[in-house]
C-alpha cells in the first residue's frame, strides 16, 4: 500500500519494468518522503538505471505504480513528468555538446526570462561554468561535463531530483562539491533527492535512507546512520 500523500515525495508500488521481452525490475516497492535525501546503490546490472527512468517515465511500467510528489504518474511521459517540477541527471553525458554552456543552461528552462536570476545560484555552485559561457560544453572535462548537467538539472529549483551516478570517475574533491550543493539544495528549498550509486561513501554521506537493488528486487533498507550501514551495503556489492 502506498502512504497517504502527506508523507511522501516519491513513492512506487510494486514495480515491474523492463526492455522489450526482458523484465529487469520485480516488485519493486518504496516510499520516499519529502525533502528526504534517498540513496539507491547496487552493483552494474542490478537495475538501478531501469529504476529511476521508469519513474521518470522514459520506460513504461508493466505493472506496479508510482507516483511523485502527490500524483499518479504511472505511464506518464517525461516531459509531463518534468512539468511536475522533476529533474533527471542520467549516468551518460546528455549535454548538447555542440552548444555552448550558456545555451546548454538556457534549455533547462521554460521560462527565458528568468535565467540571468537562476545564472546566480549557478555561479555560486559552479563559478567556472558561468566564467566559460560561451565555451562549447563539448570541449568540457568529463568532470566539468557533469557539473554542467548538475547545474542544469538544479536551475530549475526542481521538487524532485533523481540522479543517476554522479559520481563515476569524478575527482574526490569534486564529489565533495557535489555533495555540499545538494545538501545545501535541499536545506534551502526543501528539494527531495533520489540518488543511484555504488559510491558507498558519497551515498551514506547523503542520503537518510538507503536501499539495496540486487537483480530487479530490493533486497535491504536501513538508516544511512545504523552503525553498520556500510558494512550491510558492501557485503551486498561484493557478493
Amino acid at each position: 500500500m502506498i502512504a497517504p500523500v502527506a508523507t511522501r515525495g516519491l513513492a512506487v508500488g510494486s514495480l515491474e519494468g523492463g526492455y522489450g521481452s526482458s523484465p529487469v525490475l520485480h516488485g519493486v516497492t518504496l516510499q520516499i518522503g519529502p525533502g528526504e535525501i534517498f540513496g539507491v546503490l547496487g552493483k552494474n546490472g542490478m537495475g538501478k538505471t531501469t529504476l529511476l527512468k521508469t519513474i521518470m517515465g522514459l520506460l513504461p511500467p508493466r505493472r506496479g505504480q508510482v507516483e511523485l510528489l502527490g500524483e499518479n504518474v504511472t505511464g506518464w511521459p517525461a516531459y509531463q513528468i518534468t512539468r511536475l517540477g522533476v529533474s533527471y541527471i542520467p549516468q551518460e553525458k546528455s549535454i548538447f555538446q555542440d552548444l555552448s554552456v550558456e545555451e546548454n543552461l538556457r534549455l533547462a528552462l521554460r521560462e527565458p526570462s528568468r535565467f540571468d536570476e537562476r545564472l546566480i545560484a549557478v555561479a555560486a555552485w559552479f563559478p567556472f561554468l558561468t566564467a566559460r559561457r560561451q565555451q562549447r560544453a563539448g570541449t568540457l572535462s568529463g568532470g566539468e561535463q557533469k557539473m554542467l548537467l548538475m547545474a542544469r538539472a538544479l536551475l530549475t529549483r526542481p521538487r524532485l531530483v533523481l540522479i543517476d551516478e554522479i559520481t563515476e570517475g569524478l575527482q574526490p574533491a569534486v564529489a565533495t562539491r557535489l555533495q555540499e550543493i545538494l545538501v545545501e539544495e535541499r536545506r534551502t528549498y526543501g528539494t527531495t533527492i533520489v540518488l543511484v550509486e555504488q559510491n558507498v561513501g558519497f551515498a551514506l554521506a547523503l542520503a537518510d535512507r538507503y536501499a539495496v537493488l540486487k537483480v530487479g528486487t530490493i533486497v535491504e533498507t536501513g538508516n544511512s546512520s545504523d552503525p553498520g550501514a556500510r558494512k550491510t551495503i558492501e557485503r551486498h556489492l561484493a557478493i
